[in-house]
């Protein structure tokens, strides 16, 4: 593709992407449009509520954590009847979906923890919790039962309903809500709750949530009810994201990973185990400091303790097994292109190579603004046909690692890697198969697609759907400039929406991370270039060589001539 062509149709891609990307998204309200307050203000109003309100006077702000909470159900509700504008406009500041847990240790001799939510949007307090047993994973596990609702309600003490609503009436006044605002609603005999008045949208009502321990009040929510058939749905949803993850694409990628050792050892020949040790390491590096860096989450979560270090000895397993396998497609991969005469991905001492890297990092920036625009269009289609909605994830937010700068590191991640397994290696592997390069990329980019169907994207088939057409894009990159530029094209895409992740978070500092993540790929394309200048040739991947012929540009002779003379392949 000529670079006058290739441009046009990146600044129409970039086009649509503000149109239909970036422009709702900033007006959507939700944390991706920024607005919001800084963890200190955050900590600052849980502080004074925590001293004035529930009567701890030693507070220690300095002590606090601070995470992102969200209440997905309710999000995700407004977003998909439609109502997200309205929810937003008018609901949002006293019911947010989206706020600030601030956690203060040992506030007293008595408490392990208070916690405190705060509107990460307007600052103001929307609820509390920090009983002296209390644990709402536990209780809400124990409320699923008549005999854990009986161990729950016991731990209230003998209050009756009017002592109940007295002891709330305080709290009630400090959120901001007149007595004559609430409606005793149904609490199934645990606790007290309130419908608000003049909250109610479609079947979601506003609620105040109170519980007790030991005849005080312990703990404070305020957020809309969904209606069990969301919730249902959700559920169902989340399974088959389960299987197609689980069954489609971490089974199958398993497989792809036995494969690549095998091809590796059978391309020896044409291959160098050599190669992609640094780019496998470096892989290894990302993925065990971005685990590392959502600790907040997981202890968000709950996780912690023995819990915790399971989880974190099965993610480095997990992390060991798939980095092998990222090795072994670097080796295989170039092993079976070199073995049809085809070089996919230039070596530094190949012809070319210091420019080759160069161009495809510039090109990779037109090819991601390309993907973006063609990505909004899929999003407009599959809203208008199968009503694709979204929610929140706070596994997967910023506001919840150590240091957000790290975030935009798993772009390189996911480039290095995932095009590593099913471009370099698995189309050509595929090919053997199917006798078919189209079905190839195509049963190589569903397998990859699949993997993406855990993020909170309903219902679950359109993930696959619009990473089916990404990724035969991403493949027919591959085919036509090779491994480094699809890596590129794949870097930027994902450090494009990382970046603006970061951007929109605030601060000078995410401001100005948010922009080297912009420009990282070309910084290391040009350094690439100027450490590694480019020997005489074009260096041109893909180039089909004569049989046997090793490089794009059969200098270094025929296999058979070099085996004969007893030279090095390469």
């Amino acid at each position: 593709m000529k670079p006058k062509v290739l441009w046009t149709l990146a600044v129409i891609g970039l086009i649509l992407f503000v149109y239909a990307q970036l422009v709702p998204a900033l007006n959507s309200g939700s944390s991706e449009g920024g607005g919001t307050i800084s963890k200190t203000k955050a900590v600052q109003a849980a502080s004074d509520f925590a001293a004035n309100t529930l009567q701890f006077p030693d507070i220690r702000q300095d002590q606090a954590d601070v995470t992102y909470a969200t209440l997905s159900d309710v999000y995700g509700y407004f977003s998909k009847e439609n109502l997200l504008t309205k929810y937003n406009e008018q609901y949002s500041k006293q019911f947010p979906a989206e706020l600030f847990r601030v956690k203060f240790k040992h506030p007293d001799n008595h408490l392990d923890a208070l916690y405190v939510d705060v509107n990460m949007k307007d600052g103001n307090v929307v609820g509390f919790y920090g009983g002296e047993q209390w644990n709402k994973s536990v209780r809400d596990e124990l409320l699923k039962s008549a005999e854990g609702t009986a161990t729950v309600k016991s731990m209230e003490g003998d209050l009756t309903q009017e002592e109940k609503e007295k002891l709330a009436a305080p709290f009630v006044l400090a959120l901001g809500f007149k007595p004559e605002q609430l409606q005793p609603a149904d609490s199934g005999g645990v606790g007290l709750v309130y419908n608000v008045q003049g909250y109610k949208e479609g079947e979601a009502q506003g609620q105040l949530i109170f519980h007790f321990e030991y005849n005080k009040v312990s703990s404070l929510e305020s957020r809309f009810t969904v209606p069990a058939s969301h919730t249902e749905y959700v559920n169902q949803q989340s399974k088959l994201a389960t299987w197609l993850t689980f069954g489609g694409y971490a089974f199958l990628s398993f497989i792809l990973g036995i494969l690549a050792i095998v091809y590796s050892a059978r391309t020896r020949p044409y291959a160098s185990f050599k190669r992609g040790i640094f780019l496998t390491l470096f892989y290894l590096f990302i993925n065990v400091a971005s685990t590392l860096n959502m600790l907040p989450a997981f202890e968000a979560e709950g996780i912690s303790g023995a819990t915790l270090t399971f989880a974190m000895v099965f993610q480095l397993m997990t992390t060991l097994v798939m980095t092998a396998s990222i090795y072994f497609s670097l080796v295989g991969g170039d092993g079976l292109w070199r073995e049809k005469g085809r070089n996919m991905w230039l070596r530094a001492q190949e012809a070319g190579y210091g420019s080759h890297v160069l161009r495809s990092a510039l090109n990779g920036y037109a090819w991601a603004l390309i993907l973006l625009g063609v990505q909004s269009l899929i999003y407009v289609a599959l809203g208008l046909t199968l009503h694709t909605w979204s929610t929140t994830d706070e596994t997967q937010s910023p506001y919840n690692m150590v240091y957000p700068w790290l975030f935009p590191l798993m772009a390189w991640m996911a480039g290095i890697g995932e095009e590593a397994v099913y471009r370099l290696f698995g189309i050509p592997m595929l090919k053997k198969i199917v006798r078919s390069t189209f079905a190839a990329s195509l049963i190589t980019t569903l397998i990859w697609a699949f993997g993406h169907t855990l993020y909170p994207i309903y219902p679950v088939v359109s993930r696959p759907i619009e990473l089916t057409i990404i990724g035969l894009l991403f493949s027919y990159i591959f085919l036509r400039h090779g491994y480094i530029a699809v890596m590129f094209a794949h870097v930027v895409f994902d450090s494009l929406l990382m970046g603006l992740s970061l951007i929109t978070m605030g601060s000078a500092g995410n401001v100005l991370i948010g922009i080297i993540t912009f420009a990282m790929p070309a910084i290391v394309g040009y350094l690439i270039s100027v450490f590694r200048p480019s020997k005489p040739g074009t260096g041109t991947p893909g180039t089909t060589g004569t049989p046997g012929t090793i490089g794009t540009t059969g200098t270094q002779g025929s296999l058979s001539d070099r085996l004969d003379e007893g030279k090095p392949l390469y």
